[in-house]
């Protein structure tokens, strides 16, 4: 790719990544339950895919750092959101799980997001939708494999 090609894609790219990121964000935050924050959300939305975690995987897969992970964490426990399990061999190693009211609000959240993002993706037809969630994928792998 030529580097004028290359620049006006890269311009395109952050224009519509901009668009997209705070619209859905505010879209998806005016359905959340009025006590948790996107980023809370999204902690326990991790939590429920993986069934356990811990506080480092948190930050590392949310590139933040620990303290920001541990306001995070201390927050959804003291609404008890989630539990602090300790592992039975390292004691300096603590999991991470949803509570049952945890397990309740991820569950409505996703439902909530589901509804929401379906009538946006009603707009393209199958093969669109297959090819854009395809190439976004593609994104996210390249983006992790550089990390």
């Amino acid at each position: 790719m030529d580097n004028e090609f290359l620049r006006q894609l890269i311009e395109r790219y952050e224009r519509a990544t901009f668009v997209v990121n705070r619209r859905l964000n505010a879209m998806i935050k005016e359905r959340m339950e009025e006590e948790l924050t996107l980023d809370q959300y999204s902690t326990i939305r991790y939590i429920r895919g993986r069934g356990s975690c811990t506080s480092s995987e948190l930050a590392d897969s949310f590139c933040v750092g620990k303290s920001s992970i541990t306001a995070i964490v201390n927050r959804l426990a003291d609404k008890d959101l989630i539990r602090r399990l300790p592992d039975e061999k390292d004691r300096r190693v603590t999991y991470l799980t949803l509570t049952e009211e945890g397990e309740r609000l991820a569950q409505a959240g996703e439902e909530k997001i589901q509804e929401l993002l379906s009538g946006y993706l009603q707009h393209f037809d199958e093969e669109e939708a297959r090819q854009f969630i395809q190439t976004y994928e593609k994104l996210a792998r390249v983006l992790l494999s550089d990390s």
